[in-house]
């Protein structure tokens, strides 16, 4: 890197529960949403389950050697809702909270801040059969958990998020099904994206009750919204809906507790059926700062003949006539996931939020990565694209900062390579290779730069 970060900046790696722990079926542990999805025939590539995963439930303490070698400050993990409450109501299990006691325990004696993420997409099964998050009770039932975490926690965790990416868990899981519950339905998908919202909100609430002191916000997954056919009228109203239901639905939520006018509009009955008087109120949490997940850039234009619909770059079209698809000059710069490779919308990113939402006390990248095709040779995993796409979008972040965009953190994603939802086991994001027959552990090359840039950035 050309120069360092802010001195009191923090490095971190992140996971989810359901992508790493396994024991699916230990210590009382309740079947998630993501258990009965991964388990229906066609869902996930190869049938993959989380069942396994990385083992993480047994080996956590040699993932935080790890972690410890690699010289982060703090790790970002998530809460399975359905350990601590097999049914999602207020019947605990106790071994539950024993297993992430001794999780948090073991980061705060090796030196490394646990910051918990309360809802990574593994709703407990039981409240989806009465709904999900298309039911409102699904608010209650997640402001009670959130109480129950920070009675439970808040000892020793001094930094929470409440929902990761309520985009996803809205859209690919109530809209077009790629994600549990694999639901289809546009209605469901506007009540589950209002739901979260006010979820978000009363978590804030009910976790400041019992920590005042304690520092919440939420993350969402962002890009910036290419129109590659700007004089189309079409594709300029597709783009700024798509820009809303994406960017700016959950942030103008808990700011100014209501929604993108153009998506009122777009939504008519749909919204205004699920939304009750005093919702306005009630959607409104001062955030202490915001996480943002990024991947990359996203692009519309115009419609050729032999379009098809699609989602890239992580949002969803609306009248399925406009595709995503990245701009020509892109297309040989992807990763795995097909995704283009655009570092610099890091950067641009960060600030436009800071200018768009200058109420937004600061910024936290909670998840950038990107999944490659690794192969591992003599014992090695030269993983030269991931670790030059590292590289590229800290330049990008730092470049930003030295702007003015408040950013306070950086995560890497992933710790490991885990179950990728839909995608299973065939794609990988981690900086630790993992081995799913032996779960031996081996540092990539991503690693080890991402070692080497901690430690230029800390011994200041």
């Amino acid at each position: 890197m050309s120069s360092h970060f802010p001195e009191d900046f923090t490095w971190g790696t992140a996971t989810a529960s359901y992508q790493i722990e396994g024991a699916f079926d230990v210590d009382g542990r309740g079947a998630s949403i993501w258990d009965t999805f991964s388990k229906t025939p066609g869902k996930v590539v190869n049938g993959d389950t989380g069942d396994q995963a990385c083992d993480h439930y047994n080996r956590f303490d040699e993932d935080i050697a790890l972690m410890k070698d690699l010289g982060v400050s703090a790790y970002r993990f998530s809460i399975a809702w359905s350990r601590l409450f097999p049914n999602g109501d207020s019947v605990r299990e106790e071994r539950g909270f024993d297993f992430y006691n001794r999780l948090i325990n073991a980061l705060v004696a090796a030196g490394i801040e646990p910051m918990v993420t309360l809802y990574h997409w593994d709703l407990p099964q039981a409240l989806e059969d009465k709904g999900g998050w298309a039911n409102r009770d699904v608010v209650k039932a997640f402001e009670d958990y959130a109480t129950a975490c920070a009675e439970a926690f808040g000892d020793r965790i001094s930094t929470w998020i409440t929902i990761n990416e309520p985009w996803c868990v809205s859209w690919l899981g109530y809209s077009n099904g790629v994600h549990a519950p694999g639901k289809k339905d546009f209605n469901l998908a506007i009540a589950a994206s209002h739901h979260t919202a006010l979820a978000h909100a009363a978590a804030t609430r009910a976790i400041k009750a019992v920590c005042p002191d304690a520092t919440v916000g939420l993350t969402v997954n962002m890009n910036n919204i290419h129109n590659e056919s700007p004089h189309d009228q079409d594709v300029v109203d597709f783009a700024a809906l798509n820009d809303s239901n994406l960017n700016r639905w959950w942030i103008d939520a808990f700011t100014t507790g209501k929604y993108p006018q153009n998506l009122v509009d777009c939504y008519g009955e749909m919204l205004s059926r699920v939304v009750m008087p005093g919702d306005e109120k009630l959607l409104i949490a001062a955030p202490d700062f915001l996480g943002i997940n990024y991947y990359c850039d996203g692009f519309v234009r115009s419609p050729r003949p032999e379009d098809k619909p699609a989602i890239e770059g992580g949002f969803m079209p609306f009248p399925q006539r406009v595709d995503g698809s990245s701009p020509a000059h892109l297309i040989n710069d992807l990763t795995a996931m097909g995704w283009v490779v655009t570092p610099e919308g890091l950067g641009n990113l960060v600030k436009r939020v800071h200018k768009d939402w200058p109420s937004v006390p600061y910024l936290v990248i909670t998840e950038n990565g990107s999944s490659y095709d690794d192969v591992k040779v003599n014992g090695e995993v030269i993983d030269t694209k991931r670790t030059a796409y590292l590289v590229a979008h800290l330049q990008s972040l730092q470049n930003a900062i030295s702007d003015g965009a408040p950013v306070k953190g950086y995560f890497a994603w992933s710790l490991l390579d885990n179950f990728e939802w839909a995608e299973g086991y065939a794609k990988r994001f981690g900086i630790v290779h993992v081995d799913y027959e032996t779960f031996e552990r081996t540092p990539k090359m991503s690693f080890k730069k991402y070692k080497e840039i901690i430690a230029a950035n800390t011994a200041i």
